[in-house]
């Protein structure tokens, strides 16, 4: 926040994670969402809720709470607006590094843009972008420092591989588990919807199994437009990559601009700027784009390593049913023993 009062958070983590990525050789493109699809109002309006509630938990955390509560709150109750987009975009441009805006999902035209070639990967938290079908989907690239989480690598094509499902599974497998369109059914956890998803084959299956249940075990909500998700992401609304609003390259930072923006305006440490836009302007001449590895070290696994883990994880699963079992037996003795019995 400026001297001012004004909300500055989103140009620092702009600008310093830009950097971050530009000093590791990654050059980054951003992608802005346009217009969210209809089906996507009723968990935007969930998030609008949960920002209400963090607002309330924030104030609170004012009067009683620790530095932490009040900190944590704090992050949750941030919202942002279309005057802090519009700033980003600016900085961006000042700094040299491109932007493109998607009609519709931001994930949805980043896939279109890691299929074409035109960037190495996808960068985002929504495990959703793997349902429009990004070849790869990065995640924790852009997290601060302090927070020490490894970058996540994800490829599609091994996911699909690993799970012994094809491309449209997968997706009904999502939207089961429930996606940025959907709530997830009651009581479908992940293991669950795999187990569903691979006995059943596909979601209207697995409905129809739901629905004929006689234990009635699961309640399918009455609008649940499962169909409409799924067209989302096999058909999102994006631009081709070779259209001209897809065309992007990465320029020399506009310096002085930075200054008056970021100093002049916005109350930023100008050594530090000029210290960032002397680091843009060594790293972006360079043409080739480093690979991510210079970001950080991937470690192979090895066979025996592989083998292990499946090992794991099959006891692990055996240890489950097994378990599962064992609890279905000590319920059905305890209610076939008759009352009163000790």
């Amino acid at each position: 926040m400026s001297e001012s009062g004004e909300t500055t958070s989103h140009l620092m983590g702009m600008f310093y994670r830009t950097l971050r990525m530009v000093d590791n050789g990654i050059k980054p493109l951003y992608v802005f969402d346009g217009a969210p699809p209809k089906l996507k109002s009723g968990e935007l309006a969930k998030r609008v809720a949960r920002k209400a509630e963090a607002t309330e938990a924030h104030e609170e955390a004012k009067e009683t709470g620790t530095a932490e509560d009040i900190e944590k709150f704090s992050r949750r109750t941030v919202r942002v607006t279309r005057e802090h987009n519009a700033e980003c975009k600016k900085l961006l441009g000042l700094m040299g590094i491109p932007f493109i805006n998607a009609p519709t999902e931001a994930e949805a035209q980043c896939a279109v843009l890691a299929r074409a070639g035109k960037v190495y990967a996808a960068a985002s938290e929504d495990m959703d972008t793997l349902c429009f079908e990004s070849p790869i989907l990065l995640r924790h690239l852009t997290f601060s420092e302090q927070r020490k989480e490894p970058i996540q690598e994800i490829h599609l094509d091994r996911a699909l591989e690993g799970l012994d499902m094809d491309r449209p599974q997968f997706i009904d497998l999502c939207i089961l588990l429930g996606c940025d369109y959907l709530e997830p059914i009651t009581k479908v956890g992940a293991t669950t919807a795999l187990s569903l998803i691979k006995e059943h084959k596909s979601l209207e299956k697995v409905l129809e199994f739901m629905k004929n249940d006689p234990k009635k075990k699961f309640v399918v909500p009455d609008d649940w437009p499962y169909e409409d998700a799924r067209e989302l992401f096999i058909n999102p609304d994006v631009r081709p990559a070779d259209h001209a609003e897809c065309d992007f390259k990465w320029e020399a930072p506009n310096i002085e601009g930075l200054i008056e923006f970021l100093v002049g305006d916005k109350g930023f440490n100008e050594d530090r700027v000029r210290n960032g836009a002397a680091r843009l302007s060594k790293h972006l001449k360079t043409a080739q784009q480093s690979r991510l590895e210079g970001f950080f070290k991937p470690v192979a696994r090895t066979e025996d390593e592989k083998a292990s883990l499946k090992r794991k994880h099959d006891e692990k699963l055996q240890q489950q049913k097994k378990k599962k079992k064992e609890d279905a037996k000590a319920k059905k003795e305890a209610k076939a023993k008759p009352r009163g019995a000790a």
